[in-house]
């Protein structure tokens, strides 16, 4: 288990400002690293936050959010790999698979919404869940198993918003439908294809820059993201954030 110091604590999630009232308990979230082989080169998706938010507005970040309760009751065309719910399952907190599944699911909804990508197989899809409507009318069944659960962190207390966040990544190629307006959300102004590393001198969040960093050791490791590899998960415990193995 490593470990950073009081210092470096207080600059993961810059612009998040800190809070004065009582603990605020972390909300399920879920990010998606989308990726694209060119050449020798791994491209990944980044998205600069809209300039009107007030959380960590102008960074370039992955497309995510919050996990939302309507997440849970969508339907699928391929299920999460065993090797992945076991992952997403196990640690702090634990969590059931049908709430492992819901927050996969909010990965892939945030990135149709932010970036304008819909992931799955073209197939009819039907639900009355607002959110997921794009999938409905593109024709599009949410697939979970191109999904590689990559890290884990918790926002450190004493923010204006905290997050338990699971960071998961896929292959533009899993990629069913790709809108060329974008998401239909306004929170990302721009949307660029960066190298791994062009993206960590990018301007974003600490914390981003750590799983970027995580996600590059990977990759030389496994150049194939293959299921069931080891799930790094940063959190903050007695004033260090640690580094644990999932």
């Amino acid at each position: 288990m490593e470990g950073m110091t009081k210092a470096e604590v207080s600059r993961m999630d810059r612009g998040a400002a800190a809070h004065s009232g009582l603990p605020i308990r972390p909300r399920d979230a879920a990010t998606l690293i989308l990726l694209d082989r060119e050449g020798d080169e791994i491209l990944v998706l980044m998205g600069r936050r809209h300039a009107g938010h007030a959380f960590m507005p102008g960074k370039f970040v992955f497309p995510g959010g919050r996990t939302d309760s309507a997440d849970s009751r969508i339907a699928v065309a391929t299920p999460l790999l065993p090797e992945e719910e076991a992952r997403l399952t196990a640690g702090v907190g634990r969590i059931s698979p049908s709430r492992a599944r819901a927050i996969a699911l909010s990965a892939i909804r945030e990135t149709y919404e932010e970036a304008g990508l819909l992931i799955g197989r073209k197939g009819s899809f039907a639900t009355d869940k607002r959110d997921w409507q794009g999938f409905v009318e593109h024709g599009v069944q949410p697939s979970l198993a191109p999904l590689r659960f990559i890290a884990r962190a918790i926002t450190p207390p004493n923010r204006v918003r905290r997050f338990d966040t699971r960071f998961f990544s896929a292959w533009r190629s899993d990629v069913a439908v790709e809108l060329p307006g974008g998401g239909p959300t306004n929170e990302l102004e721009e949307l660029v294809w960066l190298p791994l590393a062009k993206a960590r001198e990018a301007d974003i969040p600490d914390i981003t820059r750590t799983i970027l960093q995580e996600l590059e050791t990977r990759l030389a490791g496994d150049p194939r993201l293959r299921p069931g590899g080891s799930v790094p998960f940063h959190r903050l415990i007695r004033n260090r954030f640690v580094r644990e193995i999932l």
